[in-house]
């Protein structure tokens, strides 16, 4: 498992007291009326609206809200237009980032997300320079019986089940998470369902490179138009332990 999903998933369980619930939650919905545009606004036909839905509510999103989001998606009430843009970089320790804007100003969101890069370390890239070390896939982190987990995930056809620190990690193609989430559901407590862009190699980052990284992909992220960062560095738990009780 990369550094950045054991990152993520740290942020992920503090997310309820995220003091900046107001940015978050612009960020959630933005998210659906995307993909609700892109896919359709049925969630059991469209994973990556379904995906987004699930964050939202995870994080108290009002129900009325996705509803909207849902609505100006799909061109029953009027909204502004997001695009989607996603820029390529590397971090320190040469660390590939991997950044998913949605914004309707793509000028505004590349001087902010450049500026960024440069003010923390790291180096805006080429289009192309690093999408190539990443894939789109569904993924699950679950817990539960060992035996359960591995019975249902399979036969719903995901493509790999691993441990993750008292946990497990299923990954599927994006196309079949709801069924895969679920069989899961069935017989195990799911603690994350989203789509997601997975590294295929990773990079072993040291204390200093991991603390100057993660204040970069913090900035990122701390980007009204940014709505994810994706990584591929791995990291210790020694080192992880360190830089997340600062």
């Amino acid at each position: 498992m990369s550094g950045h999903s054991k990152w993520s998933t740290i942020k992920h369980k503090k997310a309820a007291q995220d003091a900046r619930r107001g940015k978050l939650f612009a960020k959630l919905v933005k998210a659906i009326e995307v993909a609700a545009r892109e896919g359709g606004g049925d969630p059991t036909g469209n994973p990556t609206l379904a995906s987004a839905i699930d964050k939202a509510k995870a994080a108290s999103v009002p129900n009325d809200n996705i509803e909207r989001a849902i609505k100006r998606g799909t061109g029953e009430v009027e909204g502004a237009h997001y695009e989607e843009v996603w820029y390529e970089g590397y971090g320190p320790g040469g660390v590939a980032l991997y950044v998913q804007v949605l914004t309707d100003n793509r000028n505004r969101a590349a001087s902010d997300v450049r500026s960024t890069f440069t003010r923390n370390g790291g180096s805006l890239g080429e289009p192309g320079s690093v999408s190539y070390l990443f894939d789109q896939k569904g993924y699950l982190l679950v817990t539960g019986d060992e035996d359960d987990i591995l019975l249902a995930a399979l036969d719903a056809g995901a493509e790999d089940v691993r441990p993750s620190d008292g946990s497990w990690e299923v990954i599927t193609d994006p196309s079949r998470l709801p069924e895969v989430r679920a069989a899961l559901e069935a017989v195990a407590t799911v603690e994350t369902a989203e789509v997601t862009q997975l590294p295929k190699t990773t990079v072993p980052v040291d204390e200093t490179s991991a603390r100057r990284l993660l204040r970069l992909i913090d900035a990122l992220e701390d980007l009204d138009d940014v709505q994810a960062v994706y990584s591929n560095f791995d990291i210790s738990d020694e080192v992880l332990a360190a830089v997340a009780s600062e």
